[in-house]
């Protein structure tokens, strides 16, 4: 099917309490924070009014429980849509895993995440995902997710190197809508 005129919404799941202190948080299957549940109930209004023929969740908690919040009727629940493996990067903020490799420039985008996926890893994850959203969406597709992937999933819908994704920030229970401009495919809003 071609992907003219779809749309994809992404919904980064609320906050948690690492998120809230910036630790990796890849597998771990932490819940929500009570800020994180208002959060994700306030993100309802906006869906509510949205038809999607497609909705996608990640099996980990903290999105389920954000889908359910934000009233998403029976996503289907996607592995490929998890968040990235941080491997033994896991529970870890920036600043610690710095001082842990001694690696003072140290960034998720441009080094090696040890003992979990690397960044080509979870872009041909993002890929497949790409790819399963332009066979199966007629108008618009939901997928409630995480903050890396997500801003992977972004830039390899358009087709670019997973890399720049490091420049997009997304905030938790934020909205961004991913479409296609005459053929092109546009990130139409970012962040929201």
């Amino acid at each position: 099917m071609s992907d003219e005129g779809i749309e994809v919404w992404a919904v980064r799941h609320g906050p948690t309490e690492w998120s809230q202190n910036g630790r990796h948080t890849g597998r771990t299957d932490i819940p929500l924070t009570d800020e994180g549940e208002a959060e994700a109930l306030a993100a309802k209004w906006r869906l509510d009014a949205v038809d999607f023929d497609l909705r996608l969740v990640s099996p980990l908690r903290r999105a389920r429980r954000t889908a359910e919040l934000a009233g998403v009727s029976d996503p289907e629940v996607e592995p490929l849509v998890r968040e990235w493996d941080y491997g033994d990067l896991e529970g870890l903020t920036r600043a610690e895993v710095r001082d842990r490799l001694g690696i003072p420039d140290w960034s998720v985008w441009r080094s090696e995440v040890v003992g979990g996926e690397s960044l080509a890893e979870v872009a041909a994850r993002a890929d497949e995902v790409v790819a399963l959203l332009r066979e199966r969406t007629r108008e618009r597709a939901l997928v409630v997710a995480h903050g890396h992937f997500l801003r992977i999933l972004a830039v390899r819908w358009c087709g670019l190197d997973a890399v720049l994704a490091e420049h997009l920030e997304l905030d938790p229970a934020r909205i961004s809508v991913l479409g296609t401009d005459r053929g092109t495919p546009t990130i139409r809003s970012w962040n929201g």
